[in-house]
């Protein structure tokens, strides 16, 4: 065999071993992925890591194969739409909107760039979607379905703290999608004869002022959301709570690392890494529109007996045995 036959061959094998985003990435290098969301770098870094992870894992690398175009409101909902603008002037390849008010204005932004929402509340609803199989249009993405969710987590409350007659749903109420869920947990309550009054936590001092209201109102409970401006002050919840020594049952199990009673939720890492397998696919050339937006498939109950124990509060058996952790 001559030494040009060799080369040929190797050239060959060379490419069919070659991924076919590393050919995406060739044609335009860098790929531009813009980001958009109503939080922080510093609460939201941890599921950001995951979407970069299986960027890399699809064969991405990033500074050379893409760059990211990062926007963060910070707790600000109202610079939104500014801050989509400016994304979709920079003509990217993908928007991965973070929440329900991101993915709103990235939607209103542009209706050509391709959009991956990642949590949506409910995507129909707050009218992203026309539904969840055919989405239609340039957005797809993840649903958190919380509204499906309310009503387990006032029944899951409710056996721990049987008392419960009103509560606290602490979120940031300037968020559409907080308040699909607030009106839908609003509804379940109201048929167990169980108040519920929507307060704000997008900064530390509404919290404070969520608390005192609590305290005023003599409220037997809270709820607290997914929503990434309110994580943000989770640890001033949970030691107000402690403090308050107040039930309370949280979306996210972060909550409860950092000392709250139980949370009940879906794994929000696993929805950035499949927003990134959602992007991977529209840049090999999906509609987005085509896309089902995929729905958690496994919900989490997380319990912390030390503050169920500081609470003077048992934690019935009946959620012992579903708990998938117990934190002692």
């Amino acid at each position: 065999m001559n030494n040009r036959r060799k080369l040929l061959i190797a050239l060959g094998a060379g490419v069919l071993a070659t991924p076919f985003c590393a050919f995406a990435q060739l044609r335009d290098r860098p790929g531009r992925i813009a980001t958009l969301s109503d939080g922080d770098e510093d609460s939201s870094a941890p599921l950001w890591a995951m979407f970069r992870k299986r960027l890399h894992e699809l064969g991405y690398v990033e500074g050379t194969g893409y760059v990211i175009e990062p926007r963060w409101a910070r707790g600000d909902s109202e610079r939104l739409p500014e801050l989509a603008a400016e994304l979709a002037a920079l003509k990217p390849r993908v928007i991965v909107a973070d929440g329900t008010p991101s993915a709103l204005a990235a939607k209103r932004a542009t209706a050509s760039i391709p959009i991956v929402a990642i949590r949506i509340a409910d995507p129909v609803k707050a009218g992203l979607a026309a539904s969840l199989a055919r989405p239609g249009g340039n957005l797809t993405g993840t649903t958190i379905v919380t509204t499906d969710i309310a009503g387990k987590w006032l029944e899951l409350l409710r056996e721990v703290a049987p008392g419960v007659r009103s509560l606290a749903f602490l979120n940031d109420t300037s968020n559409a999608g907080a308040m699909l869920t607030f009106r839908e947990l609003q509804e379940r309550a109201r048929s167990l004869g169980v108040k519920v009054q929507a307060l704000d936590g997008r900064n530390r001092s509404n919290v404070e002022q969520a608390f005192s209201a609590i305290a005023r109102e003599r409220m037997d409970g809270f709820v607290v959301g997914t929503n990434a401006v309110v994580f943000a002050q989770r640890q001033q919840i949970v030691e107000a709570a402690a403090r308050q020594r107040i039930p309370a049952i949280y979306a996210r199990r972060e909550y409860v690392d950092a000392g709250g009673l139980m949370s009940y939720g879906t794994d929000l890492s696993a929805h950035y890494s499949h927003a990134a397998d959602y992007g991977h696919r529209i840049l090999q050339g999906a509609k987005p529109g085509d896309l089902p937006i995929e729905q958690p498939t496994k919900f989490e109950l997380v319990v912390n007996m030390k503050t169920a124990k500081a609470l003077g509060i048992t934690i019935p058996q009946s959620i012992l045995v579903r708990a998938d952790k117990v934190i002692e």
